[in-house]
């Protein structure tokens, strides 16, 4: 299974659609099928079988997944790749009839996720200090949310920035 694996992730970085291109790629590169771990290529329905009836659908997402992920380092790193990497994650259900949120939508869910998260992870975050110092229970995770919906603020551009528009006392 493990080379089947391999097989498929090569399959995919490529972007064929079909086995035949994956077997006539092998076919002209012995020392890849050994690198592989295959002693032979393999015929196209012994591919097609596996592909369709041995991996699961959660496996096939996971070969997806991972030559994505490849082939986007690859991309990032300077290395040529034999294909343009998609860079979204694939929609997930029935999502097509979704249309995409405004920003205040955007923001408004960021608040109530922020509002969440610093109620569970606000009393872990402390800087041991004496029982008289305070830090505002939203200060810390109001400048995180602040920094990362600005789109390309530096983190010292967004400090400043928040120090100017914050209506909050301080």
């Amino acid at each position: 299974m493990n080379t089947l694996f391999r097989v498929f992730i090569l399959k995919e970085i490529h972007g064929w659609k079909h086995e035949t291109a994956l077997i006539e790629y092998l076919g002209c590169r012995p020392a890849l099928c050994k690198q592989l771990g295959l002693e032979s290529v393999p015929d196209q329905s012994t591919l097609w079988r596996s592909w369709h009836n041995r991996f699961t659908a959660e496996l096939r997402s996971s070969v997806e997944t991972a030559a994505r992920t490849i082939l986007i380092k690859a991309q990032n790193a300077g290395v040529a790749v034999p294909r343009e990497p998609e860079r979204h994650l694939p929609s997930h259900g029935d999502e097509e009839d979704e249309s995409d949120p405004d920003e205040q939508a955007v923001l408004d869910e960021a608040a109530t996720v922020t509002d969440h998260v610093s109620h569970v992870i606000f009393p872990a975050f402390s800087l041991n200090r004496g029982d008289s110092c305070e830090i505002h229970e939203n200060a810390y995770w109001d400048l995180q949310t602040y920094l990362g919906l600005r789109e390309r603020l530096a983190a010292n551009e967004g400090a400043r920035s928040f120090t100017y528009e914050s209506t909050r006392e301080r």
